[in-house]
């Protein structure tokens, strides 16, 4: 055998488990890309596929009126009756709601929450009846009247409702400026519920 015989021979022979070494490179460098072609056609499904909530909203104003309130002491039988007194704070806010589905949104209740140090207290909002008596029994509190959003509206598919209510807390002033939070909770028949937030910076009071 010659010389250059031999040295075409070695130049051909690879170390052993070179080749095998090359193919399994290649088949790691696959399996990466289509994990990764995996991971971001999942991504675009669940994003292409995601609904949005069915309601969205914000409170755009909120303003606490407080109030002392002493009874006459009489029934209403006109019988004598202990005398009571006691301090109100009621919230004057308004609302505004966007039914972001296809179908008709059904509004069952509103809830004003503050926290206050022995936990969170709750308020229903009144009725637009008792919304329009309050400002008939106080003629003085006619600055904050408004049009009153009905507690149980239907929202039209992709329509926006707002409106006023007022809700009440029997505490004091000095428990209403100690409070650790104020939120809102909006109902609504067949769907979640929805939290909102009073705007940013301090509550007005009157």
């Amino acid at each position: 055998m010659s010389l250059l015989h031999q040295g075409s021979s070695q130049l051909d022979d690879a170390p052993p488990g070179e080749e095998l070494t090359k193919g399994s490179s290649h088949i790691v460098i696959a399996t990466i890309v289509a994990a990764i072609l995996v991971v971001i056609a999942v991504a675009i499904y669940v994003i292409t596929g995601q609904k949005p909530p069915a309601s969205a909203g914000e409170v755009t104003r909120v303003i606490a009126h407080m109030m002392h309130h002493e009874t006459s002491g009489i029934d209403a039988s006109g019988r004598p009756m202990p005398r009571e007194d006691f301090d109100q704070v009621l919230v004057f806010t308004h609302i505004k709601l966007h039914n972001q589905t296809r179908e008709p949104l059904f509004l069952r209740q509103l809830l004003t929450n503050i926290t206050l140090d022995d936990g969170v207290h709750s308020s229903y909002a009144a009725v637009p009846g008792d919304y329009e008596r309050l400002f008939q029994a106080y003629p003085e509190l006619a600055g904050l009247h408004g049009k009153a959003v009905a507690v149980e509206a239907t929202i039209p598919p992709g329509e926006w409702i707002e409106g006023d209510f007022v809700s009440s807390f029997r505490i004091t002033k000095a428990q209403w400026e100690a409070r650790k939070g104020l939120d809102y909770s909006v109902s609504f028949r067949y769907q979640p519920d929805l939290k909102l937030l009073p705007p940013a910076g301090p509550v007005t009071e009157k």
